[in-house]
């Protein structure tokens, strides 16, 4: 896919940095299967790519350009929308701790009643 071996490295290079934003802003898990969220580190990591850009402008093919771009474009729209996915995704938990804890501890649970009042009976 790429003309040498010093492209092929320079977009290994480019992968960990996307795969490393992509972590930050709780796209991807760590090795322990922990989502992380620090929009600093994971906008860092988009600046060392646009850094990268700029150095490179001039050096790379028209491939290695598009690809470089698709990458950081790509990594941009999903910052944007990486504090909607963490809001849903701490909404989602919390529920899903609501849920354990009624299973766990039912006496503590919430309660329905569904019987009629009193007065309401049929007879």
């Amino acid at each position: 896919m790429f003309a040498d071996e010093d492209s092929a490295r320079f977009f290994q290079v480019v992968q960990m940095l996307q795969r490393s934003t992509l972590l930050h802003m709780g796209y991807l898990p760590d090795q322990a299967g922990a989502l992380h969220y620090n929009l600093m580190e994971a906008r860092e990591g988009i600046e060392v790519l646009r850094m990268f850009q700029k150095k490179t402008d001039g050096n790379l093919s028209e491939q290695e350009k598009q690809m470089l771009r698709a990458v950081i474009s790509e990594l941009q729209m999903q910052f944007t929308q990486a504090p909607q996915r963490h809001r849903e995704r701490q909404e989602a938990e919390a529920q899903s701790e609501v849920i354990k804890e009624t299973f766990t501890q039912p006496q503590d649970g919430p309660v329905e009643d569904l019987s009629s009042p009193a007065g309401d009976e049929e007879e």
